[in-house]
């Protein structure tokens, strides 16, 4: 009788599909990444998040209405999500500490032998440890307000901070999260892989006016690519970042087990540096050249993550996920908590130094700030959102120098050097956040 219903439900769904101009391109894909994102996405947010199945099945239905007919089996014993669409594409996440999870892939087993130890967490305080004692009592009234009021309105806020003057002031959370719930940040993980390639620059590892390396490249048009252009994605790679079923961007994420092999795969659309294409693809890019060039291998790069970035920034409960490879996926899977993302925002803040080590130069982080070299989109720097740049502000009731790492669901790192300020927003809205607004409120209360 399941079958029959099945049948019935994927003969009415591909109608329906044709009479609303769906392709066949995206009713062939749509088993596989509705299965690969219900695994991967569900795995992580129950067993890295610590998320209830109820909490994290409707996060993951708000991407899609397809989403709710999957079949989710979870293992909480063993840390495994499998998941199916009407029993099409079955996909299996599991769950490795340290490493968060990962969709299972055969003949791809780099991660089986990584044997990693929890990040020490320090009773010091912020931003070296987890002791916070400079809450600011007004400042903390009206953080609470403004995350009552947003969910009020349906826009799933789950953690709101503020740091001042190198302090955090107040921090408000909401939906089961509070300061150890590790969220995810989505493409705010950009922003750290670039701070990555800039640790690499600082200790002599990588020139950002070379060419990347990579032997595909070396035989056409891509061999003009400078590591430079990627860091701004002008790189000119043909890469689409729509989610639908075949596009570039789920394929990628949700049915390869290497990430990064295919983003290098997608030939050259333009001349390197002349267009802005903000792509994920390139981001996994960057993350494959990181991991080659420290070791090429999961536990090499991994180890040097570990001491050259996450251990000076303090890093107390974040889990960078690598896919099948092996390789960080530097476009989206970062998981940390709030003052986990605060402390990369008060390293650039701070010119690129935290906890006393410096990861990035000055100049790195005065370049990754600044406008592109591109003729369409320039308020874009070293996968950074700038405020200016382009013919109007983004953000115009902040200050001009202010610049934000951003991901999917309104996820937020907003730092703004003339206020000697960082806003980090982590929830789950679905549709636009008034962050200009939001952020403009949190600045003149501080004045």
């Amino acid at each position: 009788m399941k079958k029959l219903i099945a049948t019935v439900i994927i003969v009415f769904a591909i109608a329906y599909a044709y009479a609303n101009g769906i392709t066949a391109t995206y009713l062939f894909n749509a088993p596989s990444v509705a299965s690969g994102i219900g695994a991967k996405l569900l795995c992580s947010s129950r067993y890295v998040s610590g998320l209830s199945p109820e909490q994290s099945f409707d996060d993951l239905t708000q991407y899609s209405s397809i989403l709710q007919y999957l079949d989710v089996d979870y293992d909480d014993n063993n840390r495994v999500v499998t998941t199916s669409l009407f029993g099409l594409a079955p996909t299996t996440a599991s769950y490795q500490p340290g490493l968060g999870c990962y969709t299972e892939y055969d003949g791809f087993d780099a991660r089986a032998s990584a044997d990693l130890q929890p990040m020490p967490v320090f009773n010091s305080r912020w931003p070296h440890g987890t002791r916070v004692e400079t809450i600011e009592q007004g400042m903390q009234s009206q953080l609470e307000a403004m995350v009552a009021q947003d969910n009020s309105n349906g826009l799933n806020t789950r953690a709101l901070l503020v740091v001042k003057n190198g302090n955090i002031v107040a921090e408000s959370y909401a939906q089961g999260a509070d300061p150890e719930t590790t969220l995810l940040g989505w493409s705010m993980a950009k922003s750290l892989t670039a701070v990555m390639l800039g640790n690499l620059e600082y200790r002599g590892l990588l020139n950002v006016d070379e060419p990347p390396g990579f032997e595909s490249w070396t035989a056409d048009a891509r061999a003009d690519i400078r590591i430079r252009d990627l860091l701004t994605m002008t790189d000119g790679l043909d890469f689409s970042e729509q989610y639908n079923p075949g596009d570039d961007a789920t394929a990628m994420l949700f049915t390869e087990a290497s990430a990064s092999g295919y983003a290098i795969g997608r030939p050259a659309l333009h001349r390197p540096g002349t267009r802005f294409n903000y792509s994920s693809g390139t981001a996994n890019i960057l993350s494959r050249l990181y991991f080659e060039r420290t070791g090429g291998s999961l536990t090499s790069s991994m180890a040097d993550y570990r001491r050259h970035i996450a251990g000076p920034l303090s890093f107390q409960h974040a889990v960078f996920e690598p896919d099948a490879h092996g390789v960080m996926v530097g476009s989206s899977y970062l998981y940390a908590s709030a003052r986990d993302w605060a402390r990369m925002g008060q390293m650039m803040l701070q010119g690129g130094v935290l906890n006393g080590q410096r990861i990035v130069s000055e100049d790195w982080v005065n370049r990754a700030t600044s406008p592109n070299g591109s003729s369409n989109q320039k308020a874009y720097g070293y996968q950074w959102w700038l405020n200016t740049g382009d013919a109007a502000p983004r953000w115009p009731d902040l200050p001009a120098d202010a610049y934000a790492a951003q991901g999917n669901r309104q996820q937020s790192l907003t730092v703004i050097p003339s206020q000697n300020l960082v806003i980090v927003r982590l929830g789950w809205t679905s549709g636009q956040y008034p962050a200009n607004e939001r952020f403009a409120e949190i600045v003149e209360a501080l004045r």
